[in-house]
């Protein structure tokens, strides 16, 4: 056995109950896991979260290294397993207490990592499934066990699923006055996942990627048309826009131009602060642009607890 292995064996042996992000192996990334299923349960019962059990082999291959090291050092995640539930790391590749409990929940031996979602008694809050190794796929089920146990999905977690889950997004660019208008305008709109100001077909745009799941172009564009946003449409060849008062045209990204950086969230400049929030995504960064004029407290609340907490810190 090399030394590291016996050293992480001791080290767990000394700790019995949970696992410093410092002392962590690569495999388990930076959440603080417990390693206690009874511990977790008390808790668990106590402040009415829901259980996430991480099921890993450590020392893993280059595949649950590669989920460690990217999936579960993301900020917004590891945030969200330690505050929204009580995580509980289980070793597939061990004896004693993790193979008893290996055996109790039916995993496999030397699989590859698993994530479970369960209550206080244990009851699975949503199927088991396998291969979800994707930030995105482990947003998405964490937002689904929540919803299961009837717990708040903040709107925190839901930006990390909805900006990761590429395979929905859509483009399309907007015409009107001033570009900063529409970034502040259509950054408030739902399932719009960001913005950007830019240049096309010689007039002022704004660049929306939207979520197919959560919007459709014609109501983007009918609420763009509202709010003066919608003087014409530049649509990728082949999407149609159902409603003729508004006019359309083909968007070519060859011959789209990105505004310079001075020219991006200009809603947002007199509170330069915001720019050094730890872990603000593209969507909490849209949001924030087109709220934060208007309606702080409507922004803050796409913000996480620890951005907010940090947030206050800096504006004191």
């Amino acid at each position: 056995m090399k030394a590291w292995m016996i050293i992480f064996t001791l080290v767990l042996a000394m700790l019995g109950t949970s696992i410093p992000a410092a002392a962590a192996p690569i495999e388990v990334g930076d959440v603080r896991w417990g390693r206690s299923l009874e511990a977790a349960q008390e808790t668990s019962k106590k402040s009415g979260k829901p259980i996430l059990i991480l099921f890993q082999e450590v020392p893993g291959c280059a595949g649950c290294q590669a989920f460690g090291g990217s999936v579960l050092k993301e900020r917004l995640i590891v945030e969200a397993m330690e505050d929204l539930f009580v995580p509980l790391l289980i070793l597939n590749n061990k004896g004693g207490e993790d193979r008893r409990l290996l055996k109790k929940f039916g995993e496999p031996s030397w699989n590859y990592q698993v994530i479970r979602y369960f209550d206080a008694n244990l009851k699975e809050l949503i199927p088991r499934r396998d291969r979800i190794w994707t930030t995105a796929g482990v947003a998405r089920r964490m937002i689904e066990s929540l919803k299961a146990h009837k717990s708040e999905v903040p709107l925190y977690l839901e930006s990390v699923a909805s900006l990761e889950e590429t395979e929905h997004h859509r483009e399309a660019l907007f015409a009107m006055a001033c570009f900063w208008v529409g970034e502040f305008e259509l950054g408030k709109l739902a399932g719009v996942v960001k913005t950007e100001a830019g240049w096309y077909d010689g007039r002022e745009v704004t660049k929306v990627v939207y979520h197919t799941k959560k919007t459709t172009l014609k109501r983007l564009a009918e609420q763009a048309e509202k709010v003066r946003c919608a003087q014409k449409v530049y649509l990728p060849e082949g999407e149609k826009l159902t409603t003729r008062r508004i006019k359309t045209g083909i968007y070519t990204p060859a011959a789209y131009r990105k505004a310079r950086a001075s020219h991006q969230k200009k809603q947002i400049e007199r509170w330069k602060v915001l720019a050094g929030v730890p872990g603000l995504n593209a969507m909490q960064l849209t949001r924030l642009n087109a709220w934060v004029p208007v309606r702080m407290e409507q922004a803050k609340r796409w913000l996480s607890p620890r951005q907010r907490a940090w947030l206050v810190e800096q504006m004191r």
